[in-house]
């Protein structure tokens, strides 16, 4: 397997100081591993090709507000999970669009977009080996055996990461929401 590097630093300065033709070449070279983050942060592919789409687009608008040239790859990437986190609430406000009569007041729906908000996080926080399972079995609803096959795991395995996934986020919700704290 042929190893892709970042863009040297080098070219990372001459594209914050404005040149336009680095500024072309960072953001391609840059666009394997944009893409290799949203995979593996964002809850379906589309969302994780939309997600990258948007923080190259960033990218290349901000790239002179970059401090340090280093520093590229891990700035990328918090783009990348924040685009990611975007895109799954976008989702979620999509979902939520649709009336549902169980949730009655004003109150009830914003406690319930921000416990979405919450478990949207958690998800995030999983480690990516983890979260991937739990994404294809919860969220999009593959079979076990399906996920197993696609990512080429054992039942077995597959069934490990799963229910440390889920423990995880049990574990995660368990604890106080930060705004309840401050209403005490």
């Amino acid at each position: 397997m042929v190893e892709v590097r970042w863009p040297d630093e080098r070219l990372v300065a001459a594209a914050r100081e404005g040149d336009f033709e680095s500024t072309v070449m960072l953001v391609s070279g840059s666009h394997p591993h944009v893409r290799r983050f949203a995979y593996s942060l964002c809850a379906s592919p589309e969302d994780a090709e939309d997600a990258a789409q948007e923080a190259l687009i960033i990218l290349y608008r901000k790239i002179g507000t970059l401090r340090a040239s280093g520093a590229l790859a891990s700035w990328m990437f918090r783009i990348v999970r924040n685009e990611c986190l975007r895109q799954l609430r976008l989702r979620t406000r999509r979902a939520e669009a649709i009336p549902d009569s169980t949730i009655a007041s004003a109150e009830e729906q914003v406690m319930h977009r921000l416990e979405a908000e919450r478990v949207a996080a958690a998800i995030a926080a999983l480690p990516e080996e983890q979260r991937r399972v739990l994404i294809m079995r919860d969220v999009q609803g593959y079979s076990g055996r399906m996920v197993a096959d696609l990512l080429g795991l054992s039942a077995a395995a597959m069934k490990s990461r799963l229910h440390r996934a889920r423990a995880a986020i049990q574990l995660s919700l368990r604890e106080p929401r930060p705004e309840a704290e401050n209403e005490q």
